[in-house]
C-alpha cells in the first residue's frame, strides 16, 4: 500500500528502528556491568566437617559455602555450640578464604572472624572469637551419605533397662538415676551416651519434662532432635521437633509439660523423618550437617545416642533403637 507515493513498509521500519536500538543498548549496558564470574580453578564450595582445637581439646565445627548468583560466595557456619547461623559473604582469592560472622551465644561483643587456606582437598587456619582468642582448625570435605539401597532393620535394642544405667556413660559428672523404670536427670549436669554407636536406625524414645525446661536426642551424637517445652509456640527450627538450627517440624505437636511424650525418628545416611506425639513432622529430609554441641564432626562413622542432659530436668523412658543390619 502506498500513501501519496510512499510505501507504508519504509515508514514503520523508520519508526522501529530507533526503538530497537534503543532496547539493544539497554542489553549491552546491563551485560557490560555485571560482575565478572569466579574464576575457574580449585574452589571451596561445598560442606566441610571443621575441627577446633581450643587448650588442647577437639570441638567440632561445621561449615557450608555456596554460589549466590554469579559471584558472591555464601554460606552457613555451625560453631562449637549454638546453630546454624548464615554468612553473607565468603572471600575466596587465591586459596584464601575468609568471612566474619556476628556472635551468637558467645561472651564477647566482636565479630567471629574465620580465615583459612585451601591445601588440596583440605581447609587449614585460624578463627578469632569475639573475646579476641585466636584458635587454630582444619576441616576435610563431609561425605555425602547417600544410600544405594534401602536399609534392612535388625532387632529392636533395648537401649535402658531400667533398673541402672549399664550400656550408657555420662560425659562428666554422672547426676543421671535410674528409678522405677525411668532415666532421670533431676538437675542440669552432664550428657549421657550409649556405650554403642550406630549408623542407620529407627528409634523410639519418650520423654517428659517440667515447665521451661529443655533437652534433646543426638542421633549418631552429632544432630539434634529439639526437646523443649514449646506448646502454644510457633513450629521453628529450635523448637519440639525441630533438627536444631536446620530443620522445622511442620506442626507444633508439643504437650503441656509434665505429660509424656513420644518421638518416633528414622535415620538412613543424613536422610531423617521425624515423629512427634504421633504426628509426622519432618519426612525424609536431608540433615546437612552437624548441629552445635556435636561429640565431633566425623560425619562419616557410626555415632552413639546422645542425650542432652545440660539444659534442665529432663526423663526418659522406653528408648528403643532398631538398627540397619
Amino acid at each position: 500500500m502506498k500513501i501519496s507515493g510512499i510505501c507504508t513498509k519504509h515508514i514503520s521500519l523508520t519508526l522501529i528502528m530507533p526503538s530497537l536500538l534503543l532496547l539493544f543498548s539497554s542489553f549491552t549496558s546491563r551485560a557490560n556491568l555485571r560482575p565478572p564470574p569466579i574464576p575457574q580453578g580449585p574452589s571451596i564450595e561445598g560442606r566441610w566437617d571443621m575441627t577446633i582445637y581450643i587448650s588442647g581439646k577437639e570441638f567440632p565445627s561445621w561449615l557450608e559455602v555456596r554460589l549466590s548468583g554469579t559471584h558472591t560466595l555464601v554460606g552457613r557456619f555451625v560453631g562449637t555450640g549454638g546453630s546454624a547461623r548464615p554468612i553473607s559473604r565468603v572471600n575466596f582469592s587465591g586459596g584464601n578464604m575468609s568471612f566474619s560472622i556476628p556472635p551468637q551465644w558467645e561472651q564477647g561483643t566482636n565479630d567471629i572472624l574465620v580465615e583459612g587456606k585451601l591445601e588440596g582437598d583440605s581447609l587449614k587456619g585460624n578463627l578469632t572469637s569475639s573475646d579476641g582468642k585466636s584458635y587454630s582448625w582444619v576441616a576435610v570435605r563431609a561425605p555425602s551419605l547417600r544410600r544405594k539401597a534401602q536399609p534392612v532393620w535388625g532387632k529392636p535394642i533395648q537401649l535402658f533397662n531400667g533398673i541402672n544405667l549399664k550400656g550408657w556413660h555420662a560425659l562428666g559428672e554422672n547426676q543421671w538415676l535410674a528409678v522405677s523404670g525411668i532415666l532421670r536427670s533431676p538437675k542440669s549436669g552432664s550428657n549421657l551416651v550409649t556405650d554403642q554407636s550406630f549408623t542407620d536406625f529407627k528409634l523410639h524414645i519418650e520423654f517428659r519434662y517440667p515447665k521451661g525446661s529443655n533437652s534433646g536426642v543426638y542421633l549418631r551424637g552429632r544432630y539434634e532432635v529439639q526437646i523443649e517445652d514449646s506448646k502454644g509456640n510457633e513450629p521453628l527450627n529450635d523448637q519440639l521437633g525441630a533438627v536444631y538450627g536446620f530443620l522445622s517440624p511442620s506442626d507444633m505437636m508439643a504437650k503441656d509439660p509434665g505429660e509424656w511424650q513420644t518421638y518416633d525418628i528414622t535415620l538412613v545416611g543424613r536422610m531423617v523423618t521425624v515423629s512427634a506425639n504421633g504426628k509426622t513432622v519432618i519426612f525424609n529430609q536431608e540433615i546437612p550437617g552437624i548441629t552445635g554441641g556435636a561429640i565431633n564432626s566425623k560425619e562419616g562413622e557410626p555415632g552413639p545416642l546422645l542425650i542432652q542432659g545440660d539444659h534442665g530436668p529432663i526423663e526418659f523412658r522406653n528408648i528403643i533403637l532398631t538398627p540397619a543390619r
